[in-house]
């Protein structure tokens, strides 16, 4: 079978809920994928940053074999013996008290909503059913009804509701904003240090600090959503770190399974997540032994072979190189780490022909919310790549 084949396959029975670029990839190793036909592409998007630690990671995969050979699914009814270890790990590194495990993102982000209203109404005084998350305007959060209860993007929303009560959006990047929207039933803020699929938008600096600080004038939880932006991807271990926050609800997800593997999780400390009693949440694959295992090698990886500053180096040359290029197609270039933007302007037609060209030259990235190019490679990438695939983006804009 060769590409059409298989996209005449998806195409005819797999629903149409993603627009894919038209290639179809067979094998993957460290920042290189393979197609059907045997063409060799550069990975420029690391599946949305789930591949922090590039493809099929020999350490990850060696841990994957190694714990699905002896045990993969136990469910929550009984304990297992990778998932201690995995939350110890993982405070340890990120500085919490517990954690509480689950499968996607989405999942992870509905858990904080979950938590963060029962710490309003057990700590904060809240009437039952009353309390209120404010969220940011242009987020991204999940799929799930209640995700997109709280999104402003209308091609999320639309011929889906009705929607789940309890959510007040402010702009983001606007603390006043933020703390006028505060009332006696809020529970929490929830946001993007930097928002990924509304664009690569960065806020203003010190936004992430100050809202922080709004938070807990006014006793508010401050619940960040990393999934995307952290475990190195920006350059810190957590992307709140650039300013010197610790948010007090941290949720993490894609790259915690080294590209292997699905697994999240939600951070806290002992005051927040411990209210959580038996039967009130849970899952049947959360802290699977298959997925904590890898799990706790992708993050060794993550330390060990210092890709956190590899990241903040590479990406720091990348976007450098990336604000010479000429065009007046480009409004502007921004990211922090290897998460990085191009935004395009109207008249450029979109960046998906941009990704489309790039494709051509074996650079694969993806066009975010039409007018923007995302360029988000494995956090293992070198010096050398980066200037190989400087010169794909360098000849498209020319040529375009």
């Amino acid at each position: 079978m060769d590409t059409r084949d298989y996209i005449v396959l998806e195409d005819l029975y797999g629903a149409h809920n993603y627009h894919p670029l038209d290639i179809v990839l067979t094998r993957g190793k460290g920042i290189w994928v393979w197609d059907v036909e045997g063409k060799k592409y550069l990975d420029f998007l690391s599946a949305y940053s789930a591949v922090n630690q590039g493809h099929c990671h020999p350490r990850v995969i060696k841990a994957l074999e190694s714990q699905a050979e002896k045990l993969t699914l136990t469910s929550r009814a009984f304990r297992n013996d990778q998932w201690p270890l995995l939350a110890k790990e993982l405070c340890e590194l990120t500085g919490y008290e517990m954690a509480l495990p689950m499968n996607s993102g989405a999942e992870a982000v509905e858990t904080a909503i979950k938590i963060a209203r029962k710490w309003a109404y057990k700590k904060r005084g809240v009437p039952q059913d009353r309390a209120e998350i404010i969220a940011c305007s242009n987020n991204f959060h999940g799929r799930t009804i209640t995700l997109i209860s709280f999104s402003s993007e209308p091609l999320y929303r639309n011929d889906f509701g009705p929607f789940t009560p309890g959510f007040v959006m402010v702009p983001y990047g606007d603390t006043a904003a933020l703390e006028t929207a505060i009332n006696p039933n809020t529970a929490a803020f929830l946001v993007e240090p930097i928002q990924a699929e509304a664009g690569i938008i960065v806020p203003p600096e010190g936004y992430i600090k100050e809202a922080k600080k709004i938070c807990e004038r006014h006793n508010v939880l401050f619940i960040a959503d990393e999934i995307q932006t952290g475990l190195g991807r920006t350059g810190k271990l957590l992307a709140c770190e650039h300013e010197g926050v610790k948010p007090d609800v941290l949720v993490l997800g894609k790259s915690m399974g080294g590209g292997c593997y699905a697994i999240s999780a939600v951070l806290s400390p002992r005051t927040i997540l411990g209210l959580f009693k038996p039967g009130e949440h849970g899952s049947t694959f959360g802290a699977n032994p298959l997925a904590c295992a890898v799990a706790r090698e992708a993050l060794r990886v993550l330390v060990e072979e210092e890709l956190i500053e590899n990241s903040a180096e590479q990406g720091k040359y990348f976007l450098e190189k990336l604000k010479t290029l000429k065009s007046r197609h480009i409004e502007e270039v921004r990211g922090k780490g290897l998460l990085l933007g191009i935004e395009l302007k109207p008249e450029a037609g979109g960046a998906r022909r941009y990704c489309e060209a790039l494709k051509e030259e074996g650079l694969l990235c993806k066009e975010t919310h039409e007018n923007v190019i995302r360029f988000a490679p494995p956090l293992i990438i070198k010096q050398k790549d980066l200037n190989w695939a400087f010169k794909r983006v360098h000849q498209v804009f020319k040529k375009i």
